[in-house]
């Protein structure tokens, strides 16, 4: 196929030549008659014809030279490749501006030889330098891609660190009336162990004020001193309190109102209401329980411990006394109820904690002797 190929192109240039310089060259040998010989479409085909015949023997050596040409460029490295070409297209770039003022000197030699003479040279410079040079073109690129992947890694990192710090950021607590009526939620926020902000419903205030309006004298008082825990932390403490204004007018409970707006805002509700409590936790809802809290700081008591306690009143069941220790904690004696009023020694036989509270069950020790 690429013989003729070959032998199609030496015939479309014979009958190239014969066509523009063969009545001229006959006319220098003195063959312009007969006539017929001065017809283009003769001379074009004599062109190719004595174009073909002269080259008929050098078909072969054409077609095996461009089959090594092929196979040479085939096996170069695509980066030698690359570079080569792209050299040999800036110096040629480069040749053909030179010879533009150059085309139109008058002086023939200048203006036609001295051009071609430019382009091969400027060219093969071109070719040689993008070869030779293109381990450090590589380099170049490679560079500035590693550069370009540092910058979206970098930009990536940071997004990703700001995607972070925003994450790790604490979430709003919100307060209902049992807490803030408790009381203990401001020593809390004093000791820094409650981060983030402190957010108090607007309906949890109306709650609020309406028990500190009421005309029972224990309701009036824990509404006031509920309202004196909010301006306390509001301006002693180091805790940011913010109100929240909003209200949900198809929700009529404050309860509901509060699990509403955790989720709303992805908050963590702060209560020491036992029903509360369990709610929150039933629509996964993350809460803080005050009691669980002081629960969890009380002394340590385990079954088998012995413990002086003061009796002091009987308990639910039969033959129980009640006891208190320094904290609040009450203490169930078995079998107490003969020991009112006294300071005995009991022995700790297991210990109750929930989130209303913590609950010890002993028995005396002197009936522990007795047995």
């Amino acid at each position: 196929m690429l013989k003729r190929v070959v032998q199609l192109f030496i015939v479309i240039a014979g009958g190239t030549i014969g066509f523009l310089y063969l009545p001229d060259l006959l006319g220098l040998l003195g063959l312009s008659e007969p006539t017929w010989l001065n017809n283009q479409v003769t001379t074009t085909i004599l062109g190719a014809i004595i174009l073909y015949l002269l080259t008929f023997w050098f078909v072969d050596y054409i077609v095996e030279f461009l089959r090594w040409v092929e196979e040479t460029l085939v096996n170069v490295p695509v980066a030698d490749l690359l570079f080569g070409s792209l050299g040999l297209i800036v110096g040629l770039i480069v040749a053909y501006l030179v010879n533009i003022p150059l085309t139109d000197i008058s002086i023939n030699v200048v203006s036609q030889v001295v051009p071609i003479f430019l382009t091969v040279i400027l060219g093969y410079l071109g070719f040689q330098v993008g070869f030779k040079r293109r381990d450090e073109f590589i380099n170049i690129l490679s560079v500035a891609t590693k550069k370009e992947k540092d910058k979206k890694k970098h930009s990536d990192s940071d997004e990703q660190v700001e995607e972070e710090s925003s994450m790790k950021q604490p979430k709003a607590k919100i307060l209902d009336t049992s807490v803030i009526i408790d009381g203990r939620i401001a020593d809390i926020c004093q000791t820094h162990f409650l981060e983030g902000t402190v957010l108090i419903p607007q309906f949890v205030l109306e709650e609020l004020q309406h028990i500190a309006d009421s005309s029972d004298v224990l309701k009036r008082n824990r509404g006031r001193r509920g309202l004196d825990v909010l301006n306390r932390m509001q301006k002693e403490l180091p805790v940011h309190v913010e109100i929240y204004e909003g209200d949900f007018e198809d929700v009529q409970e404050v309860d509901s109102k509060l699990v509403k707006l955790a989720k709303l805002i992805n908050g963590v509700v702060v209560t020491n209401d036992f029903n509360l409590n369990k709610v929150c936790e039933f629509q996964n809802v993350q809460v803080l329980n005050i009691n669980d809290l002081a629960n969890a700081v009380k002394p340590v008591v385990l079954p088998g411990e012995e413990l002086t306690v003061h009796v002091i009143k009987d308990g639910k069941e039969q033959n129980q006394g009640v006891a208190y220790l320094d904290d609040g904690t009450m203490i169930v004696v078995e079998e107490g109820k003969d020991y009112i009023g006294q300071t005995i020694e009991v022995l700790v036989t297991s210990v109750l904690q929930t989130s209303a509270g913590r609950m010890i069950f002993a028995k005396p020790k002197l009936l522990e002797k007795a047995l």
